[in-house]
């Protein structure tokens, strides 16, 4: 059986209760009557509003004496799988910029894909302010603009949070493992993945050190601006690949 819905698991998993419950009371099972959950198996479980990457088997292996006690062990068990679900369902991730967007054209794309990614998570978009770069600046001055700008970006990363910067130098991932990465932080129980992308001059070390995971999309330079839709269609492309949706290809 397929489940496609978090809700779904939940209802089937109470529905599941009651009718052993109901064995249980009236001794159904030395007769085997309507129901007979000798081997009632759920596999494989897909929700799609979780993460979860690879399919995940719940079997019940019923024996022919039972306890009411026993009984909501199995119950539990799946409720344990939807409350995985639930918790990623609620995950939050906030993207914390340098810069405010100016061309409309990127603002359309944020706001489509700030849309659509509404049903998977709780997503959060931050723009802190750039400092004005002066044309051939020194090394000195560029970190001192690059440190002023990482000052205003911690002060909105939490210390429970998951950090992921842009970094070029940073780890490369295609599509598929990145909603593996995506998949798994929140399977380990993490609820809020902060992903930061730097101003035009990149990031100070001091974020680059709070970063839990540098991720790299190419060697190439990219405008931050582009990069924040780049991103968010990525993100969104993970939610699509871990509830094996269509849209990946």
């Amino acid at each position: 059986m397929i489940f496609t819905d978090c809700f779904a698991l939940r209802a089937f998993s109470i529905l599941i209760y009651l009718l052993l419950l109901y064995n249980d009371i009236y001794g159904l099972f030395r007769t085997s009557c309507f129901l007979n959950p000798k081997n009632i198996r759920i596999s494989p479980y897909r929700a799609t509003s979780s993460c979860f990457t690879d399919t995940i088997n719940v079997s019940f292996f019923v024996q022919a004496q039972k306890t009411p006690a026993s009984v909501s062990l199995y119950h539990y068990t799946l409720l344990f799988v939807f409350e995985q679900g639930e918790r990623i369902l609620n995950m939050k991730i906030t993207l914390i910029t340098v810069g405010k967007i100016k061309e409309n054209f990127y603002r359309d794309a944020i706001a489509e894909y700030s849309k659509r990614l509404s049903r998977y998570c709780k997503l959060n978009i931050v723009e802190v302010a750039d400092e004005k770069t002066i044309e051939n600046s020194s090394d000195t001055e560029i970190n001192l603009i690059k440190e002023k700008e990482a000052e205003r970006i911690l002060k909105h990363v939490p210390d429970n949070a998951y950090v992921i910067t842009l970094e070029i130098l940073g780890k490369q991932l295609d599509s598929v493992e990145l909603s593996k990465k995506i998949n798994s932080l929140g399977i380990t129980g993490e609820s809020h993945i902060i992903f930061i992308i730097g101003g035009s001059l990149g990031l100070h070390e001091s974020v680059s050190k709070r970063s839990d995971f540098k991720l790299s999309f190419s060697k190439m330079t990219f405008p931050h601006q582009l990069m924040r839709v780049i991103l968010l269609e990525q993100i969104y492309r993970s939610y699509r690949i871990i509830n094996n949706e269509p849209y990946h290809k």
